[in-house]
């Protein structure tokens, strides 16, 4: 999955999907598989431009984990995209609505439950900690 944030840091692109395990509309961090052989964070910029019609402008790792440890093993990436340009437009099967959120919306959108996978709580609480970090003044 990848955070893309605008360039100031303080919006995030969600997208809106239904998720049919939870039976539920939630807003999430484009995300999909690596292809055989595809580096991931080339895989993760393929899948923000197919999702969203985006595409981040610089890549870097953020972690690796785990979510689901004592039920699966199913590793997952998250990565970081600073600024964005589009592209195209999403495609017609990957999601139902785009949108860049704000930081503080996207947080009040987590207590309410309109996020709810793992992986894009800790994304947008990873924007929200660089965002805070860029705010304290040096010493």
């Amino acid at each position: 999955m990848m955070v893309v944030l605008d360039d100031p840091g303080e919006r995030v692109l969600l997208t809106l999907r239904h998720r049919f395990i939870v039976d539920r509309w939630v807003w999430e961090l484009p995300g999909g598989y690596v292809d055989d052989g595809e580096d991931p964070a080339t895989a993760a910029a393929r899948e923000v431009q197919e999702e969203t019609g985006w595409a981040p402008l610089r890549v870097e790792h953020v972690l690796s984990c785990q979510p689901m440890i004592g039920n699966a093993d199913f590793p997952q990436d998250v990565f970081l995209g600073r600024g964005a340009v589009q592209v195209g437009e999403p495609e017609a099967d990957e999601t139902a609505q785009v949108q860049w959120v704000a930081l503080d919306e996207a947080l009040a959108m987590i207590g309410r439950g309109d996020i709810l996978g793992a992986m894009t709580v800790i994304g947008v609480q990873h924007a929200l900690l660089l965002r805070a970090a860029a705010r304290v003044p040096p010493r």
